[in-house]
């Protein structure tokens, strides 16, 4: 298996609306909280993108026994990841973003089973699609040292009445 690129770093030098300035708090820009949070830091971010840090805590309630984070949980940081571009789109805009739900994630490939203890992983996300019904799909890598370790696209949907989108998938 060959070790894929990092397409973040072409796509954001590509992309002129950059914004290299300090970011808000991770707090302030997700709705996860606690130990449901699993980013530190949001380091770029562009219209299309975005690249995001988290660090692997050995004593966290996803720990394997020799404290690692199962490779599967890489889908949770790429959605954050998503999220964070999707809130961070929105204050620029003025605004805060609507919750959403992850769809899914299709071709989730990770190098190892799981993530090292202690390690700082890079979450970058890069948007695909856009729809105004409020359809997405990114781009997702996630690496360490400088080496691709999980990718995905991941699919993602923002209903316009999120309240009666749950209530809907109740009842049909």
């Amino acid at each position: 298996m060959t070790t894929p690129t990092l397409p973040f770093e072409t796509a954001a030098a590509a992309d002129a609306n950059v914004v290299d300035t300090a970011f808000p708090a991770v707090d302030d820009v997700l709705p996860h909280r606690g130990t449901m949070r699993l980013l530190d830091e949001i380091v770029a971010c562009s219209d299309t993108a975005v690249s995001v840090l988290a660090s692997i805590d050995p004593q966290a309630w996803y720990a394997n026994p020799d404290g690692s984070m199962p490779a599967w949980i890489g889908i949770e940081l790429m959605a954050q990841a998503i999220a964070a571009h999707v809130g961070l789109i929105a204050m620029r805009a003025g605004g805060q973003a609507r919750p959403g739900v992850l769809l899914g994630a299709s071709r989730y490939e990770a190098q190892a089973p799981s993530f090292a203890p202690g390690a700082r992983l890079r979450i970058e996300a890069i948007e695909l699609l856009k729809s105004e019904q409020g359809h997405g799909a990114y781009e997702c890598t996630i690496s360490t040292d400088a080496r691709c370790v999980a990718q995905a696209v991941v699919k993602v949907f923002q209903p316009t009445d999120f309240q009666a989108f749950i209530e809907g998938s109740f009842t049909s």
